[in-house]
């Protein structure tokens, strides 16, 4: 009996379906979201075997720590034209389907300039007729058919925790990552919030739209013995919302994205789609991409006369930037010279620039902004400029153990772009490298001396700091560059409008060097990509790692004796000055920072050997990696078929000879570790 009510209810719903919804599907491409009775069924029509589970409610609420599932009710649709462009928005009306009645209106937005992607937003209602407490909601939740062997997927991933991990990684058996935009540790958060899954035929991007930092969570989980992984966008209230009787909750603006190959083409996708809500990102002034050479080697207890000293190698060796590091400062917020290394103060300063300039050398200051130390001067001038925590406590930098500053106080704005025109107008520098993890991100700011009424108000506005930061160095030298350095982050793309240089900031691996600059060319093609130290690579003299993804060349070498205070050694050795005398003459002569990554030839994640191609004054360069086993014949994809070309090994200089293109070409060469080839049509 109980079976035959619920057979007759779920025929009475699907009846119901039928005659209230006139929507029978939506489509974008070879996306397709079909109403059903239990949600939405999202499909994409290419790949080769199904690539989503069951059907997903594509909006939930929670309340009372319960998920709300809800079925539809009606829908309609109708043509748009706003700022994504022209396109067709449909809306399903939707009611709880157990637990505090709650409406539904959810709205599915496909454009014509965005294909195969859908923009998701959700209003729900209390209908009840009593409060109700929300714990937060969820969009795009979505079951991820996973491939038939491992590596399951492949996967880009945002976040920023101590654990500085890999942005690219392959998803096995089990796996688990929440990709949480707060603060994850005292001083590392925010990110890219977005997530791509691929398989070896198909993936699925999702992500949110908003015009500001948003602090949201993006879970990917594949459980064991689970033949999919689990994504979603996920907002979780800082404690309960309390929604009266016909009170609303919008959600943000999520999407969902399908795909084939892997997360690149996705990216250029989302950052196309950031730019029309007004993040755009940014293109760099020549500058930028010229080769740097950085004090770090001589670390903090440097000697103005170590640093002078080293010039005259700087300039033989055709640098074009010199860096003054950590080290120069008072401390952490108090920004004057120690008297320790600058004994005659700010002429010591002047006349460092001045000699950093005799040497045609242009001058670049390491900065640590929104950091101040304890017992400062500063903060006993001002202290309520920090960002406190619901304790009351100041938000820790924990490398430096600092106090975060609040990036909206009036009185940090107004000393930090003094600061600023104190560097490049009195000092004389031409740059500034801001540094530190703290940077990406802030938590919420409880202060009673902020904005207590909307704790998050900082953590969306930071941006704003960083644009304050470029405005005022812009002001004073129009080609000032400024240089991003968030330490081990993912880095948070509502910065990137803001900076000049995007670094590799202090990766653990040459692969990190690598994909942090695959992704950060599909978001920001005209970014200039600085490789970071090459003492940091594998090896420390990894060139082929950073020649051959187009990522300006940098060190911190020391010559012609180390600083006998410093940890470790960075003595410009003969060996390491001729590689690097063959690496800066490379990258002049190629000029592969300036080129165009060509997208969809190879797989980032399942192709071996990993592969990155540029283009660049009509050549093709290949570079190829084999960080495992060595590998012997490489597939040179991309050409055109029955056409010659003449191939070089530019980094060793060797012809290699001529290919002719066919449907499959493949050059009979070994890669062991690194092979960068120039590929010259005849």
């Amino acid at each position: 009996m109980k079976h035959f009510h619920f057979l007759a209810l779920s025929i009475l719903g699907l009846a119901l379906l039928a005659q209230a919804c006139t929507v029978s599907s939506v489509r974008s491409g070879d996306l397709v979201i079909t109403p059903a009775e239990n949600g939405f069924q999202t499909t994409f029509e290419k790949a080769g075997t199904p690539l989503f589970e069951d059907a997903s409610q594509l909006a939930t609420i929670r309340i009372g720590g319960r998920d709300l599932a809800f079925r539809n009710t009606a829908s309609s649709k109708k043509r748009i034209s706003d700022s994504f462009g022209r396109g067709t928005c449909y809306v399903f009306k939707g009611e709880s389907v157990e637990g505090p009645a709650v409406k539904r209106e959810l709205s599915v937005r496909v454009y014509d300039d965005f294909p195969a992607t859908a923009l998701i937003k959700a209003t729900f209602r209390n209908a009840s007729g009593e409060t109700l407490l929300a714990d937060g909601w969820t969009l795009c939740p979505m079951e991820v058919k996973a491939a038939e062997a491992g590596p399951y997927f492949w996967s880009f991933q945002g976040q920023s925790t101590t654990y500085r991990e890999d942005w690219l990684k392959p998803i096995g058996e089990e796996f688990s990552q929440r990709n949480f935009m707060g603060m994850n540790n005292p001083d590392y958060g925010g990110g890219i919030p977005a997530v791509c899954l691929w398989r070896r035929d198909a993936g699925v991007m999702t992500g949110h739209l908003e015009p500001t930092p948003e602090i949201v969570s993006l879970p990917v989980v594949k459980e064991a013995r689970k033949d999919y992984a689990d994504i979603s966008l996920v907002k979780e209230f800082d404690e309960p919302m309390a929604l009266a009787p016909d009170a609303d909750i919008d959600t943000y603006t999520g999407f969902i994205h399908v795909y084939e190959g892997d997360c690149f083409l996705p990216l250029r996708n989302y950052a196309g789609l950031l730019d029309k809500v007004g993040v755009k990102m940014p293109e760099s002034v020549p500058e930028a991409y010229e080769t740097a050479w950085c004090a770090w080697g001589y670390e903090r207890q440097f000697t103005i006369d170590e640093i002078v000293g080293t010039l005259p190698k700087v300039k033989e060796l055709g640098f074009k930037w010199a860096t003054l590091d950590d080290g120069y400062q008072i401390a952490e917020g108090d920004w004057d010279l120690t008297r320790e290394r600058f004994p005659n103060g700010d002429a010591d300063m002047k006349y460092l620039v001045d000699e950093f300039h005799k040497y045609g050398l242009k001058a670049e200051l390491w900065w640590a902004p929104l950091a101040a130390d304890p017992g400062t001067e500063f903060l006993n001038k001002y202290p309520n400029s920090i960002i406190l925590g619901k304790d009351g406590k100041p938000q820790l930098i924990d490398w430096w153990f600092s106090w975060t500053l609040s990036p909206v106080d009036a009185d940090v704005l107004r000393e930090q772009s003094a600061l600023v025109h104190k560097f490049i107008a009195d000092y004389g520098f031409d740059g500034l490298k801001l540094d530190g993890q703290h940077m990406n991100a802030v938590a919420p700011d409880y202060s009673p001396a902020h904005h207590p009424e909307d704790p998050e108000k900082s953590s969306r506005e930071l941006p704003h700091f960083y644009e304050l930061i470029h405005e005022t160095a812009r002001a004073v030298k129009p080609h000032a560059v400024l240089q991003y350095c968030p330490c081990g982050d993912c880095f948070s793309v509502y910065n990137l409008p803001y900076i000049d240089k995007a670094v590799s900031s202090d990766p653990t691996s040459s692969y990190q060097i690598r994909t942090k600059g695959y992704v950060l060319r599909a978001l920001a093609p005209k970014l200039a990509y600085y490789g970071d130290h090459i003492e940091l690579s594998d090896g420390g003299d990894d060139f082929p790692t950073q020649l051959g993804i187009g990522a300006v060349i940098g060190t911190k070498f020391t010559w012609p004796k180390d600083n006998p205070h410093a940890s470790q050694s960075y003595l410009l050795t003969p060996r390491k000055e001729a590689l690097l005398r063959n690496a800066l003459a490379i990258y002049e002569e190629k000029g592969l920072a300036l080129g165009e990554y060509v997208p969809g030839l190879y797989d980032i994640g399942f192709d071996y050997p990993e592969t990155h191609v540029i283009s660049r004054n009509g050549s093709l360069y290949y570079a190829f990696y084999a960080t495992g086993e060595p590998v012997q014949g490489v597939e040179l994809r991309g050409l055109e078929k029955g056409c010659s070309y003449r191939v070089t090994d530019y980094y060793n200089h060797r012809d290699l000879g001529t290919v002719t293109a066919g449907d499959k070409t493949v050059l009979d060469a070994t890669v062991d570790g690194s092979l960068l080839l120039e590929v010259i049509k005849e």
